[in-house]
């Protein structure tokens, strides 16, 4: 169990999307903030399952009107057990611990779909796996990532390890808010030193923060967490690096995301101060 208390969640900024095929906008123009912002976090689309022509080989979607159905009906105690209702509650958490240590903090909006989606920064299919859009200031997931991360990536299983997935990616909406994202897109989109990668241990390093701050207070909606959760959001860490997937190891200058072991360092490090000016990836002297 995470999620401590029972009732229902807010589902205000929450939402159902999606539907039918679409192409993933992996080229220039618009779509390319998608690559560079945790479109795919970590991943090669074509490690997925995409089709050279960028179609998706998923084929099934689920009527948005059932998703947004699931969601409205999320109460606390389902966060537990389910998927999409763990999303929901994840994000009322991150919004309540960013509105109390960042001022001026609004929050994004989140949508949750399947098969494809339609966003300001172009259409995506379920293959790029989570990812935030600035265009329309908007955090998507399609659950059936989980299934992907913990099984063919490698990555952690437990509930810890899908909230650090959605704390990332509300990470870069702070980025956005505090103007990170944009100077880390004047930096480069890949390359070991590159705006992209900096962006993205920064993402890191807020969810780390967001972690730190989950559990504490007689309003926090987290259970204390234990190393074991802890072990496995690293777990999860490692296994997204750069040099993890694809024979990235091999070709740094190709990195978008960073190394397994810088990602685990820079979720520490937000983890272990619980300040999100020790997140600094842009003055770091070494990343």
């Amino acid at each position: 169990m995470t999620f401590r208390g029972g009732g229902p969640l807010n589902t205000g900024n929450v939402s159902g999307g999606g539907g039918g095929r679409g192409k993933l906008a992996i080229g220039g123009g618009a779509g390319l903030i998608i690559v560079i912002v945790a479109a795919l976090f970590g991943l090669d689309p074509n490690d997925l399952g995409l089709g050279s022509d960028g179609s998706s080989s998923t084929s099934s979607s689920q009527d948005q009107s059932a998703i947004d159905e699931h969601i409205n009906s999320c109460t606390i105690e389902q966060a537990n057990t389910d998927t999409v209702c763990r999303i929901v509650a994840t994000t009322n958490s991150l919004d309540a611990v960013w509105s109390d240590i960042m001022p001026g903090y609004e929050p994004p909006k989140t949508i949750i779909f399947e098969g494809s989606v339609d966003t300001a920064c172009g259409p995506a299919t379920s293959d790029v796996g989570p990812f935030y859009c600035p265009g329309d200031q908007t955090a998507y997931f399609d659950p059936a990532f989980f299934d992907v991360l913990s099984g063919r990536l490698g990555g952690g299983d437990g509930p810890l390890a899908q909230e650090y997935v959605v704390a990332h990616e509300y990470g870069h909406h702070v980025e956005y808010l505090t103007g990170a994202l944009q100077q880390g897109q004047r930096m480069g989109s890949a390359g070991p030193t590159s705006g992209s990668v900096r962006i993205e241990l920064q993402a890191d390093c807020l969810a780390g923060v967001w972690a730190s701050q989950a559990d504490k207070g007689p309003d926090a909606m987290l259970e204390p967490l234990t190393q074991q959760q802890i072990n496995d959001v690293i777990k999860t860490a490692k296994a997204i690096g750069d040099d993890a997937i694809g024979g990235a190891a091999s070709n740094p200058e190709g990195w978008t995301h960073g190394s397994s072991d810088q990602r685990v360092h820079w979720f520490n490090v937000g983890y272990t101060t619980g300040d999100p000016n020790s997140c600094n990836t842009f003055e770091a002297a070494s990343l």
